[in-house]
């Protein structure tokens, strides 16, 4: 399951999509259309597709989350781990100051809450119990790398990937990242 980043719409991932497809894999959208923030019913609405999903296809989802996505997806593997096998992010601001990034104002202001009282998470660094591998840039130009990438014990692993913050959701660098990271696990 592709989750977009802040702002942005599903169809933005779909050259991923491509890439895993052609790969051999299912891929399905978060299937909320444009991803505008957290709320406490956006995140139940995502976690029962989920668990849906996960019951249907009879076994647990591998979770890609671009940036604020990339959120969802780790909140989503802390409270189903069940139903969520790995955990992909890219560019996702989880670990240290929640400003670490330049986008937490517009968040903010189309959120309609501030980024200290997200309803999703306040812990947002705590690895979830699958496997968690973060993508990050040291060119992403949006999220603070070390916010991205996280410290061990944050995430199981994290690879750099020279990109800039939107390029995470169409580069070919990416995909081929993508479909080799989950055809390990």
């Amino acid at each position: 399951m592709l989750l977009p980043g802040f702002g942005t719409h599903p169809v933005r991932m779909k050259p991923l999509a491509a890439a895993l497809e052609s790969a051999g894999h299912r891929v399905s959208d978060w299937g909320l259309g444009f991803n505008f923030g957290s709320s406490e019913d956006r995140f139940e609405r995502l976690a029962e597709r989920v668990e849906t999903m996960a019951r249907r296809e009879g076994e647990p989802l591998v979770l890609v989350g671009w940036s604020l996505g990339g959120l969802f997806a780790r909140q989503l593997a802390k409270t189903a781990p069940d139903h969520v096998a790995l955990v992909i992010t890219m560019g996702t601001p989880f670990s240290g100051d929640r400003r670490a990034n330049n986008a937490w104002r517009a968040y903010q202001i189309v959120a309609g809450h501030s980024v200290d009282e997200a309803p999703m998470a306040q812990d947002l660094a705590t690895k979830p119990p699958v496997p968690t591998i973060a993508l990050w840039s040291p060119r992403d130009g949006i999220v603070n790398p070390r916010s991205a990438a996280g410290w061990p014990g944050e995430r199981d692993l994290a690879v750099p990937l020279r990109v800039t913050h939107l390029g995470f959701a169409a580069h070919p660098q990416v995909a081929r990242t993508l479909v080799d990271l989950v055809a390990r696990h």
